[in-house]
């Protein structure tokens, strides 16, 4: 039995935090009272066996992805083999790139299938999955720096679109990035495929074998890490505005095409105080200015 799990309710009495090693989830939930105790219940029953699911599966979803193949056993294992194989024949990437988004997009099923809900939540280190009943909607907060709460925008996200999942990554957050990109945005049709898709696309910004971005390998950071031998951004220094936009340009290109094919719905890509939105114009999501959210969430009503 997992005795590590820590799972309690916020100082707000609306907030469910669940930490066990590396993942650290904050859910959220709405409805009738009774629905948001049965939904956190379930949320809580499945958190506590979700690291030893991974951990079980490690090697697997270590290796390179592959557009055929084996599939792993486990219901997130799949998830997250499911949203990088579209990239695997073009890029190196691993189903991790996608573990925080199928965990996430995990654990609000389990929710929304344990209780009637209006709206919900999971928010797995900035990597969202999100409910809507009809006629609800969500307010979403954009990042410039994943790394503290720094607010460019807000976006509404309606029952009627069809994002269900948002995430981030850039060299300055929690995983380790091939890019130069401070953060990069997704908005996609479930957690797990903004999360690769983040992934892909905040590696696409960058500027090669420039002298003020400095990179390590990965393995000298980690050495159970995915990316092996591969340099990582450890930092990068003040570059032209000339340098900027290329290095967004390239990523812009991977956005523009991801979009085309339906893989994401919109992106925001940032490099040290630039910020370029990728969205369809059809979809009307380009953000508003906002200087916070409330209580600095990424997600609110």
């Amino acid at each position: 039995m997992n005795n590590r799990a820590q799972i309690r309710i916020l100082p707000d009495g609306r907030r469910l935090h669940m930490h066990d090693g590396p993942i650290d989830v904050i859910v959220e939930a709405f409805g009738a009272v009774s629905e948001i105790e049965v939904a956190y219940r379930a949320a809580a029953a499945r958190f506590v066996g979700v690291l030893d699911e991974l951990c079980g599966e490690l090697a697997f979803l270590r290796r390179p992805a592959r557009t055929d193949g084996d599939l792993p056993s486990g219901a997130i294992a799949r998830r997250m083999l499911a949203a990088v194989r579209p990239y695997a024949s073009q890029v190196f990437i691993t189903s991790m790139a996608a573990v925080a988004g199928a965990v996430a997009e995990e654990l609000l099923e389990i929710m929304t299938s344990a209780a009637k809900l209006s709206r919900a939540y999971v928010n797995d280190g900035g990597d969202i999955a999100l409910h809507l009943a009809p006629g609800e909607k969500f307010v979403v907060g954009m990042v410039e720096l994943p790394d503290r709460a720094s607010l460019f925008g807000t976006t509404s996200i309606t029952s009627c679109d069809p994002i269900r999942g948002i995430a981030t990554s850039g060299w300055r957050g929690r995983s380790f990035s091939l890019g130069i990109a401070d953060a990069v945005t997704i908005l996609a049709d479930t957690a797990a495929m903004a999360d690769a898709a983040a992934t892909v696309v905040a590696n696409a910004v960058d500027l090669p074998a420039h002298p003020r971005v400095v990179r390590v390998r990965a393995c000298d950071l980690a050495p159970d890490s995915d990316l092996g031998e591969r340099l990582v951004t450890q930092s990068v220094g003040e570059l032209t505005p000339d340098e900027i936009r290329d290095a967004l340009e390239a990523g812009i290109r991977v956005a523009e095409s991801l979009c085309g094919s339906v893989l994401i719905r919109a992106a925001a890509l940032n490099l040290q105080g630039e910020t370029r939105i990728v969205v369809p114009v059809e979809t009307g999501l380009a953000p508003s200015p906002s200087p916070a959210t409330r209580d600095g969430s990424p997600v609110h009503a």
